[in-house]
């Protein structure tokens, strides 16, 4: 009964070009990245589809952090954090984020998590219990989704960025406490969300607000602390989740808030009490990243990385004007987030197998992930890409695009 039942749920699947496939990467995370397929076959490709916006994920320093932290810890933390497994080396780590974090956040605090996923999750249901009422961006992230699914909490979805739609519904709420979450950079589109002005409803509304900048912190800001120091936001309703295997090129994530709020997580954040601690090597590599984003390396970088983008973007649009035939959309971001809209499913995919061939390896991005119709190609830029990547990238895409469209007429 299970093996049919599965079976016709994969065909589904296959009719609808929603069937996913897991490769093996041979080498580490690079621009260039040898990478085996399902049929075993294997080859180096130029990768346009890591997180690893910064370049950081190889970095000598922070490999020689990690052998180091091995070294000295050892492999494992042995335990959860409150019973034994928070070291040293975590404490350095939430001491750092607290510290850089202080003049956002008034008595700022800060807790680790083993992913950014289950930081978000374990936020979200430790503080929203049955008298909450949680406001939701339509397009957040998967994990902040789920989260709002599993709190007790009445859920508001409202329409993306929509801050009059908001203010509405925060107005209309009989709520004793109310909790707004959003991602900073949406990780389909790219665009940053309107935190300035969803601040400002959290402060007339008496609301938290959460904010899920997997995709901010390390590129935005001029110390690469992400969307609160991009804009300039301070204030004690703030709840930041961060990702520390992104841009920072590790693993983990972290929540900063208020001291309380952390507290609080603490005693009640069920992600963070009953999982076992991140090892102490990684926290220990991690200081060593967190070093470097702050620094002058990470200034460098980080403009390194807009010099892409700006590449990326004229490069794309200017391919765009001289083929309106093609109806694609590239969506406006200054973030290293680029999507570019196709329409459907087979479209985008065969899109990504035809840059393959050509030894490019973008993301071809469908439904659940985005809604139906708006399947892409999602670029990601990285820091160490070279101006002749990002025009190699251009050249494959509009002789792939060409090419489809010929077999298609």
């Amino acid at each position: 009964m299970w093996s049919e039942h599965l079976r016709q749920r994969l065909d589904e699947l296959d009719a609808g070009g929603l069937r996913r496939h897991l490769r093996v990467a041979e080498t580490g995370t690079a621009p260039r990245q040898r990478v085996r397929d399902a049929q075993g076959h294997s080859r180096e490709l130029l990768l346009f589809c890591s997180n690893d916006y910064l370049g950081l994920a190889a970095h000598p320093a922070i490999a020689e952090a990690l052998v180091e932290g091995a070294r000295h810890w050892g492999g494992g933390s042995g335990a959860s954090p409150l019973v034994s497994g928070h070291s040293a080396a975590h404490e350095a780590v939430a001491h750092w984020l607290a510290q850089a974090f202080a003049g956002h956040i008034p008595q700022a605090r800060a807790l680790g998590f083993c992913t950014g996923y289950m930081a978000n999750m374990g936020v979200l249901t430790a503080l929203g219990d049955a008298d909450v009422e949680l406001f939701c961006d339509q397009l957040n992230h998967a994990s902040l989704i789920d989260g709002a699914r599993l709190a007790r909490a009445r859920v508001s979805v409202y329409p993306h960025a929509d801050i009059d739609a908001l203010a509405a519904r925060l107005a209309a709420s009989a709520a004793p406490r109310k909790l707004i979450a959003t991602d900073s950079v949406f990780s389909m589109d790219g665009d940053i969300a309107p935190l300035r002005e969803l601040l400002v409803l959290a402060e007339a509304h008496d609301a938290l607000l959460m904010v899920d900048d997997a995709h901010g912190f390390g590129v935005l800001g001029e110390q690469g602390l992400g969307a609160l120091q991009h804009l300039g936001l301070r204030s004690e309703r703030l709840v930041l989740v961060g990702t520390l295997g992104k841009a920072a090129g590790v693993a983990g994530a972290f929540v900063v808030a208020q001291d309380r709020v952390v507290e609080f997580l603490l005693q009640r954040a069920r992600h963070y009490i009953f999982s076992t601690a991140t090892p102490p090597a990684l926290e220990h590599a991690v200081l060593a990243s967190l070093r470097l984003i702050h620094g002058p390396e990470g200034a460098r970088r980080r403009a390194a990385l807009r010099e892409r983008i700006a590449q990326w973007r004229a490069g794309a649009q200017a391919l765009l004007a001289r083929h309106p035939e093609l109806g694609w959309h590239l969506l406006e971001s200054h973030t290293p987030v680029q999507a570019l809209v196709v329409g459907g499913n087979a479209r985008a995919m065969a899109l990504s197998a035809r840059l393959e061939t050509q030894g490019l390896r973008v993301a071809g991005i469908r439904p659940p992930t985005v809604p139906v119709g708006t399947a892409r190609l999602r670029v990601t830029l990285c820091a160490e890409h070279s101006a002749g990547d990002v025009e190699r990238l251009l050249h494959a895409l509009e002789l792939a695009a060409l090419s489809l469209s010929e077999e298609t007429a």
